[in-house]
């Protein structure tokens, strides 16, 4: 039902002329220019309305509006709508949302409203008035984007990255290209975590055995070293974006479904609470909300090992790392929403997060001889003189430097970054903006899977810091950057954080990190 009325949406969403209510008149103030139609938004500042020139923004201080549906200026009041998924709906929107408040000397109220809608009015005490309204809408990814496409909301909470029909679909209803990184923002960082009962001896699992769960190939505890009884798999509902996360990532590169039984459930703790108690159960949990149960190294057959702890999330080396998105449609948002979505970038809202139990976006520098995990996967899979050499001008190179927890990926098969680096882009240009790391080096170092030729996997590696280093100079275009040195190196295949064995793995090594000096 969601998906054809969002295509009702999208078909009637440019018809112009007697469909249209015409319910406001807007005229210039020399009594040059009138336009009529629709109202269709107010933020404060501009009009948005469908006439039958098409959808027009114009601004209010140039023009005279008439009509039932002209809105108050001195009184005006933003609204907003808010729908997606629970896992950011519940407890972090709000947390920022009430932080941006305290923050701006306004008073956030929550009220309830029907199943799974309640509504944040946001009040200036000083002037003993209301100037926002935020609804929220909690459910599914997929009920945000179908919301979103319906008209019915005007920022999507996602646990995954759009889909590609859900593009069509939206640059269809004159959303614009939600792929864009102006039209969508890392809010903070969750990842899926392989958890267990307490008392299960199990104490790591392979993203390729992991998969094997997941498509019901491997059925028997025995087969990861545990005792002889059926694996039983816990996930959240096929709606949820944490869910439709795990196909997209790890399921559908190597052209594998899920498959078998699966404990289906309606939120994270009760899966952390179901599988807590299943002696023979295994779950893909929050890392925000694991509860009573017993997380799982990942590990592979080439001997690294890697935990899901909030450094190795937060700089994307844990494999499984699952950003939470923001999308925003193509169409300018009142001032105040501005306002809160700069404030959920800004240093006390990544306190906000922190305390909300996710990981953060602020920048962090991590010297090398606190990163034993990644130089002990590293020295795992040196091979003879010329890996002992790469290893040791990395060691050389790195040990004065100190790693950022900015990194970049790309997108399968593809030399596009994925989301979450096209939004680090931003990130980090900003801060070249700022000024925030004049007079220092900045080292954006590349890395390759370990398929191939060592020395072509250098070059590929030193393409991809190339290309990374211009994005960001590109991006950052107020920054004064004979005050910084940006420069790029390579190590190829020297530092894996994952097997090469696995898809997974070697999308996971591709990566470009940023040093500082």
């Amino acid at each position: 039902m969601r998906a054809f009325r969002a295509a009702v949406f999208a078909a009637l969403f440019f018809v112009a002329g007697p469909l249209w209510a015409q319910d406001i008149t807007l005229r210039s103030r020399d009594g040059g220019i009138e336009l009529t139609g629709t109202l269709l938004g107010f933020d404060g500042e501009f009009y948005r309305m469908q006439s039958r020139f098409g959808e027009l923004t114009v601004d209010s201080s140039g023009v005279l509006c008439e009509g039932p549906g002209c809105p108050s200026l001195t009184d005006f009041v933003a609204e907003m709508r808010v729908s997606g998924s629970a896992t950011i709906g519940e407890v972090l929107m709000p947390a920022l949302l009430e932080g941006f408040a305290l923050r701006n000397g306004l008073s956030a109220a929550r009220e309830p409203m029907e199943a799974r809608r309640f509504r944040y009015i946001l009040t200036d005490p000083d002037e003993d008035r209301v100037v926002g309204r935020f609804d929220f809408h909690v459910t599914s990814t997929d009920e945000g984007f179908a919301d979103l496409l319906a008209d019915e909301a005007d920022i999507v909470m996602a646990l995954r990255e759009i889909r590609p029909a859900e593009l069509r679909l939206a640059s269809d209803a004159g959303l614009g290209d939600l792929a864009h990184p102006n039209r969508s923002r890392v809010l903070a960082l969750d990842a899926m975590i392989p958890v267990v009962a307490a008392n299960n001896p199990v104490d790591a699992i392979s993203l390729s055995d992991l998969a094997r769960v997941l498509s019901g190939r491997l059925r028997n505890w025995r087969e990861l070293g545990g005792p002889d009884a059926p694996v039983v798999l816990h996930l959240r509902n096929a709606s949820s974006g944490l869910s439709q996360g795990i196909e997209d990532r790890l399921l559908r590169p190597s052209k594998l479904e899920l498959h078998g039984e699966i404990a289906r459930h309606d939120s994270n703790t009760a899966l952390s609470r179901a599988v807590a108690r299943d002696p023979f159960g295994i779950g893909l949990a929050s890392y925000s909300e694991i509860g009573n149960t017993k997380p799982l190294y990942l590990t592979g057959s080439c001997g690294f090992h890697l935990r899901g702890r909030r450094a190795a999330i937060k700089t994307e080396d844990y494999p499984l790392t699952a950003p939470m998105f923001l999308y925003l449609p193509a169409r300018r948002l009142p001032a105040l929403a501005r306002e809160f979505l700069a404030y959920t970038r800004s240093s006390p809202a990544q306190i906000v997060i922190r305390r909300a139990g996710f990981v953060d976006q602020a920048p962090e520098e991590i010297p090398l001889n606190q990163q034993g995990d990644r130089l002990a996967n590293a020295v795992a899979v040196a091979e003879g003189e010329d890996g002992l050499a790469g290893l040791q001008r990395m060691v050389g190179v790195m040990a004065p430097m100190r790693r950022l927890t900015t990194s970049f990926r790309f997108e399968p098969g593809s030399a596009r970054l994925d989301a979450q680096s096209r939004s680090n882009v931003q990130q980090l240009a900003r801060s070249l903006e700022a000024g925030e790391y004049d007079g220092r080096r900045l080292v954006f170092v590349g890395f390759s899977d370990g398929q191939g030729p060592a020395v072509g996997n250098l070059e590929i590696a030193r393409e991809r810091a190339d290309a990374v280093r211009a994005a960001v100079i590109q991006t950052a275009e107020a920054a004064d950057l004979d005050r910084i040195d940006l420069v790029t190196e390579a190590f190829g295949e020297a530092m894996p954080m994952a097997c090469d064995d696995t898809v997974w793995g070697r999308q996971v090594n591709r990566r470009v990190e940023v040093w500082l000096r």
